[in-house]
């Protein structure tokens, strides 16, 4: 993450798995409620716990109130709006940590180092909890994504690369892969065409990717 030279320099909004290296980056951080999502449908499948249904469908609810605010030119929420959301928001976690309290040991039982162990369910309440507003961010912040797939849809050619052929055969086969990727993610962030946009890289007619001063 270091050589990549992004993150120990970036000082704006990054939205992320959760994963504590980032942590140690002076950046403002924020969760990916797609993961979150998938995490929640997990719990409901796996452990039949209503709760996670119910705060899915409060992400998405806020999200779509997020999305039409925006449309409509709002620049944030409603006080009364975000208050409701956020109370919500703790109803729906309290119903979890009563349905998945910390399992109590037998009294003569050995005590053992270290935290306790938890349950997925648990486990995930207590980040949702810890973590609410990096979980929310996007409700009070409308620079904040929901989540961070684009990021990963960016990534995803590479891991597609390493699957089919296995690996890459050098670094700097490897460099040229993620320079061409770049180029054409940027073209596609941009509005370009692509064939276009190749036809003038190759015939010394870029379109430049950086706007250019007035």
């Amino acid at each position: 993450m270091d050589e990549m030279a992004i993150l120990p320099e970036f000082s704006g909004k990054a939205i992320h798995d959760g994963l504590k290296s980032y942590a140690r980056y002076e950046c403002d951080h924020f969760l990916c409620n797609a993961h979150h999502l998938r995490e929640l449908r997990f719990i409901l499948e796996q452990y039949d716990q209503g709760w996670a249904y119910q705060l899915s469908l409060l992400l998405v609810t806020i999200l779509y109130q997020v999305q039409a605010a925006k449309t409509d030119g709002q620049i944030a929420l409603p006080d009364d709006q975000l208050q409701a959301f956020e109370a919500r928001y703790a109803e729906i976690l309290d119903q979890g940590f009563a349905a998945n309290p910390m399992p109590t040991p037998p009294p003569d039982a050995p005590k053992k180092r270290g935290r306790p162990k938890r349950s997925p369910p648990r486990n995930l309440l207590e980040r949702l909890k810890s973590q609410q507003a990096s979980v929310l961010g996007f409700m009070h912040d409308f620079e904040v994504p929901f989540d961070n797939n684009q990021a990963e849809r960016d990534l995803r050619m590479m891991k597609l690369k390493q699957k089919i052929s296995g690996c890459f055969r050098s670094v700097d086969g490897t460099r040229m892969f993620c320079r061409i990727r770049g180029y054409l993610s940027t073209l596609r962030k941009l509005d370009q065409n692509i064939l276009d946009a190749l036809i003038g890289l190759f015939s010394g007619n870029p379109i430049p990717l950086i706007p250019q001063a007035e």
